[in-house]
């Protein structure tokens, strides 16, 4: 049987089912870009023009946790943060907007290995990067470590923090204060409605109903 973790973020609650893990050693991935430049998940406005806002490299480290932007929405990002954790793995992707894929509601993944969840991400990185209608966790029971990727483009990282920065250095983030997203707009593309489809077959995902925190 799981049991609940909360994890207090951003005056909201972060929240997985746990089970019981075994350990294995983290990979690393470069950053690249990974999607093309009209399909983007979120806009800003510039001046009288909504254009692609893409967040600097940059992270902010408390005692409790590290987070920034991910520039572009780029996949590596998340995946070489996720990568720092012990297998196996567990997804819960928050499906918080759909257009007609399935219900809305939290779908967590069976144990998944590193490199099942690498395949994961190649596999689907474009819908990641170019498309606003979820958020995605990862969590990893045996380290206790959580990384949150959501709809607008920020991650959340708990457990082993210097890991996790010298992962985030590695990929050329640096230490500072991320600069405030500001009016935004979020987008639910039609060009992903099957690629969202193929992520609800992909596993046999365990359903549960959004949380107050997950709506829009």
């Amino acid at each position: 049987m799981g049991i609940r973790l909360t994890i207090p973020s951003r005056g909201t609650a972060h929240k997985l089912r746990l089970w019981i893990p075994f350990a294995a050693s983290p990979l690393r991935r470069p950053l690249t870009s990974n999607v093309g430049p009209h399909m983007h998940k979120l806009s800003h406005l510039v001046g009288s023009k909504w254009l692609e806002h893409s967040f600097s490299p940059i992270f902010t480290q408390t005692d409790q946790q590290i987070s920034g932007g991910i520039p572009k929405g780029n996949a590596a990002v998340f995946e070489n943060l996720v990568a720092c954790l012990s297998e196996p793995i567990f997804l819960l992707y928050v499906l918080h907007t759909p257009r007609g894929e399935a219900a809305a509601g939290r779908y967590q993944s069976p144990e998944l290995t590193l490199a099942v969840f690498r395949a994961f991400i190649e596999k689907y990185k474009d819908f990641l990067a170019g498309d606003a209608r979820f958020d995605i966790w990862a969590h990893s029971p045996h380290d206790k470590a959580t990384v949150v990727w959501d709809r607008h483009n920020k991650f959340f990282a708990y457990g082993p923090l210097q890991t996790f920065s010298s992962a985030l250095n590695a990929l050329g983030f640096s230490e500072g204060t991320p600069i405030a997203l500001g009016e935004h707009q979020h987008h639910y593309r039609k060009e992903f409605d099957s690629a969202a489809k193929a992520v609800i077959t992909e596993y046999q995902w365990s359903y549960s109903s959004l949380l107050p925190e997950d709506e829009q």
